[in-house]
């Protein structure tokens, strides 16, 4: 009866997915996608081949997962990995993914949808990263005999599964869960599922993965020269109202602003923002193009994708943003490379800013009098910058080691 009442919501969902399509450039790319899966699975994937499905719901989840599929590639050739996303912002970034052999949607979790998925990918092994539990595929992929797990989750006794209106049959049906903590572990086990594992946050080892690979950028190591320079990763508006009126008035510092939203109307708004506090900017795709070139600016502006992992490097304290909107963005990314950290309110989700924050790498701003405070005290005394930032590489070093965990356990 439960599934039932799950099956006819889900309905109730599609429909709705369909009508936002014709106001929502993202949620339209969602529907047109979908019906391509079929097509797409039908195509690359034959009935001998041996399938090991990863499903992802966006970015975030792909980098958790991704630590696995390189690893299973280089020791298990004979699979066939297939990488599903249900966002278009993950989707449409990495559908040309070379460590997955087949990259598509999932189709919405209808029970049609379900069985013609689970029929054309037959998979032998599915891992379900982070927050990923869909009823009607979890319990049809049990019965047909396909073992999963769950990757990197985490659980919080707010979450539906754990209210008495709430249901843990999606989650009964992983034959192992691969939890980040204790507190995840300790939930599950006092509601009778006890194949969990605490093995940490398999984001470490992607993030320590991407600063060793990661590539110099000359221009920016120009543009920064021997100059203290504050990196603002991912910034929102909200962020840029704080961080940019401070660092003004703080003239032997230079400032690297990577917005998290590359658009027209937000860079009129930082530039607008920055003229107001007596800056300008060189952007960095004109730097690239040879168009401008590092002059006496403080500012520069990356308007373009791809670049922040590696511009954390040349920084001596990094802001995460988002953390006045839905939550902050990746943290370990800049913390990796042994600087501070600081990022906005919306962190009590993230089990990395708490360890960060506790350890004394990461420090949390509510309002310019917080940010002003933390930052005078790094500017009025330089050790402190040194000594939060090796706690936080500490961190990020003594707790990796999650994805070899999970791989040795599932493919060992």
């Amino acid at each position: 009866m439960l599934i039932v009442i799950y099956s006819i919501a889900m309905y109730i969902f599609v429909l709705g997915a369909l009508l936002a399509s014709l106001i929502s450039k993202k949620t339209r790319k969602l529907v047109e996608g979908i019906p391509q899966t079929f097509k797409i699975l039908k195509a690359e994937i034959k009935p001998d081949d041996r399938v090991v499905w990863f499903h992802a719901a966006s970015l975030g989840e792909f980098e958790q997962g991704r630590p696995l599929m390189q690893r299973l590639r280089e020791e298990h050739p004979e699979y066939k990995i297939l990488l599903t996303f249900f966002s278009p912002s993950g989707y449409e970034v990495r559908k040309n993914y070379h460590g997955a052999d087949v990259v598509c949607y999932l189709p919405f979790d209808t029970p049609g949808n379900v069985h013609s998925f689970l029929r054309l990918a037959h998979p032998e092994i599915a891992l379900f990263i982070k927050y990923e539990f869909w009823m009607n595929y979890l319990t049809t992929a049990k019965k047909k005999g396909v073992k999963l797990y769950s990757v990197s989750s985490i659980f919080r006794e707010k979450q539906y599964f754990f209210q008495w209106w709430g249901t843990m049959k999606p989650l009964k049906q992983f034959d192992h869960l691969f939890v980040q903590n204790e507190e995840s572990k300790r939930l599950l086990n006092e509601h009778g599922i006890d194949c969990v594992t605490v093995v940490g946050d398999t984001r470490l080892d992607r993030v320590i993965d991407i600063k060793n690979a990661a590539a110099p950028l000359p221009l920016v190591e120009q543009f920064v020269a021997d100059s203290p320079c504050f990196i603002a990763g991912s910034s929102w508006g909200p962020d840029e109202e704080i961080y940019i009126p401070y660092l003004a008035q703080q003239k032997d510092w230079k400032l690297i602003i990577a917005p998290h939203v590359i658009s027209a109307v937000h860079l009129k708004s930082i530039n607008k923002l920055l003229e107001d506090n007596g800056l300008g900017a060189v952007m960095y795709s004109e730097l690239e193009a040879g168009t401008a070139s590092v002059t006496n600016e403080r500012v520069m502006i990356v308007d373009c994708f791809g670049k922040l992992s590696s511009i954390y490097r040349y920084g001596k304290i990094a802001l995460v943003g988002g953390g006045f909107g839905v939550g902050i963005h990746n943290v370990p990314e800049a913390a990796v490379y042994g600087i501070p950290v600081l990022f906005g309110p919306n962190n009590r989700k993230f089990k990395e800013a708490q360890d960060l924050k506790r350890c004394g790498g990461a420090f949390e701003y509510n309002d310019e009098q917080s940010f002003s405070a933390i930052m005078d005290k790094f500017i009025d005394n330089p050790q402190t910058i040194d000594e939060a930032g090796r706690k936080a590489g500490s961190y990020i070093n003594g707790n990796a080691g999650a994805a070899n965990k999970c791989f040795n356990m599932i493919f060992k």
